[in-house]
């Protein structure tokens, strides 16, 4: 993708080349993009499809839907392609209502998981680089901000979110900071947010590689957006919706994330055993009958090349199966 745009959709879209590969779409394929972002991968799929093929591209941030139009839009003569506000949970229902019974007959979906750099990027409370509001929110017409979850949540539940989304070693401490500063004055900043967690970790346990709030900014994130619970839902219903012989491919960025798309193509496969713990994948079921072939052993990464052109895409782990 090119350009400028301070909100950071000028960001290139992660693997392009190896998802493009790997979905194998063809002229007049019917594919899905449930996380378009700034529309680079959908753009790519839209030219696999085209002529006569038809594109559905979703997300849960309406700013998103609105760079993806006006970059999908020089495809509208030779594509059918359909915008779609909604997040993974309701995606049936969107698909369903938009392609009718044709939705059971994806050949393709694709997900890029996580936080997307223009939102890393807005004034959306993502990032600790910036003093901006504590939002954190993908989808700013609903849901409770980062700041009211700082602010409402007790220190138990702080913990969890901490230890479970973040696997933060620290997440005791962390929690009883944040309660204690907010005592004093609301959170409602990213500033405030990360200097509680700097106060709160001792300075010789600051990691080397990476800010000391990194990780609990990720797990309130997560717990804002709900997004494991969201993934879990979006995998099932692409997989459902998906004709025999369709692909589905997946970028994670976290160990969380990627631990639950593993466990769905095991699961699917009918290989997956149930994972011990807290994991978030412990739940989720094994077919009975496998309805998934594994086209990558191991998660693939992104080239040395990539990785030094576009710094995102250096955790990005893609992982794909093929609808038996």
């Amino acid at each position: 993708m090119t350009g400028s745009d301070a909100r950071g959709f000028a960001h290139e879209p992660v693997m392009i080349s190896e998802c493009m590969q790997l979905l194998n779409l063809h002229s007049g394929d019917c594919a899905a993009d449930f996380t378009v972002g700034g529309g680079g991968h959908s753009a790519a799929m839209a030219r696999l499809v085209s002529p006569g093929g038809t594109l559905v591209a979703m997300d849960r941030d309406t700013d998103a839907i609105g760079a993806a139009g006006r970059r999908l839009a020089e495809f509208s003569e030779n594509v059918d392609v359909k915008l779609l506000h909604c997040d993974f949970s309701s995606s049936r229902k969107a698909l369903l209502e938009s392609l009718g019974q044709r939705a059971h007959g994806l050949d393709g979906a694709l997900f890029d998981l996580g936080v997307s750099s223009y939102q890393l990027d807005g004034p959306r409370g993502f990032s600790f680089l910036r003093d901006e509001p504590l939002d954190m929110r993908m989808d700013r017409s609903q849901g409770r901000t980062a700041a009211d979850l700082v602010a409402d949540a007790t220190n138990d539940e702080l913990f969890t979110i901490l230890r479970d989304f973040g696997e933060e070693r620290f997440a005791s401490a962390i929690a009883r900071k944040i309660v204690e500063r907010r005592q004093t004055a609301r959170i409602s900043r990213t500033s405030q947010l990360a200097e509680a967690v700097m106060a709160a970790v001792p300075r010789s346990a600051w990691p080397k590689d990476k800010h000391v709030a990194t990780r609990t900014f990720q797990a309130v994130r997560i717990a804002v957006n709900e997004e494991l619970a969201h993934i879990e839902a979006g995998l099932n219903i692409a997989i459902d919706l998906l004709r025999p012989g369709g692909r589905l491919v997946v970028i994670s960025f976290q160990s969380l994330e990627d631990r639950i798309v593993k466990q769905r193509l095991l699961a699917g496969a009918g290989r997956a055993p149930s994972p011990p713990g807290r994991s978030p994948a412990a739940m989720l079921p094994r077919d009975d009958v496998a309805v998934l072939s594994i086209l990558t052993k191991k998660p693939m990464e992104a080239s040395a090349s990539e990785v030094a052109s576009n710094p995102r895409s250096r955790s990005a782990r893609l992982r794909a199966a093929e609808k038996l």
